[in-house]
């Protein structure tokens, strides 16, 4: 099963992800959690293209759009031997507006099964991304944070439209990872 895993930044996606997949391991369950944009990297660099990740926005379009297809095609190639568990972008803020995360030449090549959208309180993910001291968060207020959730949605349902793969959301509430990871756990069993 390839299952592709997005939310915006603070919502906790990645450690909901890491907590399901535990549970799923104790339940004899598999999966390899990849990054898309590691997987870009990775082959931009094999082929001398950029020597650092800050490089991959600078190349060329062109350049862009053919290294994500062929990262979707490595991905798709490993999701036939194993479950995939996808950790990208719905839709990239840009100084220009949005960018789909997944455009149709990528939805073709992954082709998902399901699609889940992991989510929190805009008013939660404010406070989680301004204690978080780890990461460069932009500093979006809880009307533009609320605004981008309602974007990923829509957008996830226009994917599900393209792919034929069911949308999943599920709310990761302040202090309440446990049940989030149970459900993201039972939509990947």
């Amino acid at each position: 099963m390839l299952a592709v895993l997005t939310g915006i930044p603070g919502t906790g996606k990645t450690t909901t992800a890491r907590r399901a997949l535990e549970i799923l391991k104790g339940q004899n369950v598999e999966y390899e959690m990849i990054t898309y944009g590691d997987i870009m990297f990775e082959l931009a660099k094999s082929r001398n293209l950029v020597k650092d990740r800050d490089e991959m926005r600078k190349l060329i379009p062109e350049k862009q759009k053919e290294i994500q297809k062929h990262a979707a095609k490595k991905i798709s190639v490993m999701s036939a031997a194993k479950n995939v568990l996808v950790d990208t972008h719905c839709t990239i803020s840009t100084p220009r507006g949005y960018l789909p995360g997944l455009p149709e030449w990528v939805l073709a090549e992954l082709k998902p099964n399901v699609f889940i959208l992991v989510e929190a309180k805009p008013e939660e993910i404010a406070l989680r991304r301004q204690f978080d001291k780890t990461r460069q968060r932009d500093g979006e207020m809880t009307d533009e944070i609320r605004m981008h959730q309602e974007l990923n949605r829509s957008i996830a349902m226009a994917y599900s439209v393209y792919s034929g793969c069911t949308v999943n959301i599920i709310q990761n509430p302040q202090g309440r990872l446990e049940e989030a990871a149970k459900r993201m756990s039972e939509i990947l069993r």
